[in-house]
């Protein structure tokens, strides 16, 4: 491999107990990270940091969740100057939402540095709010890869001074036909720059990508940060496809899972399943790539605050979810990649808690199998159908209620404003009210389904910052 470091370091071949003060950070960052109660460095961190605050260019293997927005966020704004105003670090994300959490992600880590502007330029989002702040300079830019092309066709957008481009998610980006449009994108970047690609797989896409934008990149591949005690894994073998939707429903109902994951391997399998398990009466959404993004947005935000049970998504959809919480996960479809598998059961079984992975299979299904085995340390556990109980139970609904606000950021809208009016005003517990999550149009807020017609009677009559609003409940 010469385009490359051939000798790539994985995560278990260091001492992980790194505390961020080992790094040349500056100060500011360093009592930033402290006061974010951030001790020691993850894996990713600990391999990729040292390699780009030295300005190299890096190819890092990670997984969502595993740190790596911190680890590229704190060497770019290492290297910041704050008093050039002129975009200075360019982040590419594949949806609006990987891209709003990377932008949050950094304006926490840069609280502490005066005048750091940070700037989202996403589609789905009005052009003019974006233009009106591109006026006025920025020195980052996150956003997705149509509409900062857009924004460079329309000269509003200047990268004749950036320094670090980074490519988050890129197998994703490539997964949704992006590569025509990054290529465009570097077009416009100085050939002398730093470039960074995270990528949760490694395909051969990546390795010809790195080729054609980077400069002998260092790779860092680390491995999967959860053990097998983290996450009970689970096999399951029917006949036929047309037995697989019986054996999800006695899964369901025996393990009663608060929130599940499904992967299907195709965009109209994730439409029929969920169909399927509505009118079984679970409660069930659907994402796959063919959503319009405010429908998608919608998707992931009920299922983010538990509003809904089930989401039945294709791996490409799922990319960027982030759910710190999740109880399980259901291969309905195994993955056609050992890697996707890995990353698919990956989502449970975080933070400490226990995860449960059941995976359905058929018989001509048994050569991926038998590779997800050979890269496990133990054989596979098959579970016995005949052990499942309560398959005769009624299914259970989520014990929250989404409703829909049309007031958001454009109208300076804030959680407290929306939290104080329904528990002071509305007289609602403040334990009934879940997630709120403030979009620039619209506001979607959980609430516990007790509450939720009280809720909805005072949002329809009452008002929110002295206006009345529209209120509707999302089904």
């Amino acid at each position: 491999m010469n385009h490359a470091d051939s000798g790539h370091k994985t995560a278990n071949q260091t001492d992980l107990e790194q505390p961020f003060s080992s790094l040349p950070l500056r100060e500011s960052l360093l009592k930033n990270i402290s006061s974010l109660g951030y001790e020691t460095m993850t894996p990713i961190q600990v391999q990729s940091l040292p390699i780009m605050l030295k300005g190299e260019d890096v190819i890092a293997k990670a997984k969502t969740g595993s740190g790596k927005t911190a680890a590229f966020g704190l060497s770019l704004l290492n290297h910041l100057n704050a008093e050039n105003f002129a975009v200075q670090a360019l982040i590419l994300c594949p949806t609006r939402e990987l891209a709003e959490q990377v932008s949050q992600a950094l304006r926490r880590l840069a609280r502490l540095m005066p005048n750091v502007k940070i700037l989202n330029l996403s589609g789905g989002i009005p052009m003019k709010p974006q233009l009106d702040s591109l006026r006025h300079g920025a020195h980052i830019i996150v956003g997705t890869p149509g509409r900062v092309l857009k924004h460079l066709g329309k000269e509003t957008l200047s990268l004749h001074k950036l320094q670090t481009l980074v490519l988050d998610e890129a197998d994703r980006m490539l997964d949704m036909g992006f590569l025509d449009d990054i290529k465009e994108i570097v077009s416009a970047c100085p050939k002398r720059r730093q470039t960074l690609l995270f990528s949760a797989t490694y395909p051969d896409e990546i390795k010809k990508l790195s080729k054609q934008f980077m400069q002998h990149p260092k790779e860092v591949f680390v491995e999967a940060s959860h053990t097998q005690h983290d996450i009970e894994q689970r096999f399951y073998e029917v006949s036929t496809q047309a037995n697989k939707f019986p054996l999800l429903k006695a899964l369901l109902l025996h393990y009663k899972p608060s929130s599940t994951l499904i992967f299907c391997n195709t965009k109209q399998q994730t439409a029929e399943l969920s169909d399927k398990l509505v009118e079984a009466g679970f409660s069930s959404l659907a994402l796959n790539g063919d959503m319009e993004q405010a429908e998608r947005h919608q998707v992931i935000i009920r299922f983010a605050n538990q509003s809904c049970s089930i989401l039945v998504a294709t791996d490409v959809a799922a990319r960027g979810l982030d759910i710190k919480e999740l109880p399980a996960v259901i291969n309905y479809e195994i993955a056609f990649d050992h890697d996707v598998h890995i990353h698919r059961i990956g989502r449970t079984g975080r933070a400490g808690n226990k995860g449960l992975a059941l995976s359905i299979t058929i018989p001509s299904d048994a050569p991926r199998v038998c590779l997800i085995e050979e890269n496990l340390s133990h054989p596979i556990v098959w579970g016995n159908m005949s052990e499942l109980t309560n398959s005769d139970s009624t299914t259970f609904q989520p014990d929250m209620v989404t409703v829909c606000l049309d007031v958001g950021k454009k109208d300076k809208i804030r959680p407290g404003d929306i939290l104080g009016a329904l528990t002071k005003d509305g007289n609602l517990p403040g334990d009934a009210i879940g997630k709120i999550d403030i979009a620039v149009l619209c506001s979607y807020v959980a609430i516990h389904r007790n509450q939720v017609d009280k809720a909805y009677r005072y949002l329809q009559n009452g008002k929110l910052k002295g206006r009345k609003v529209n209120v509707k409940k999302l089904k």
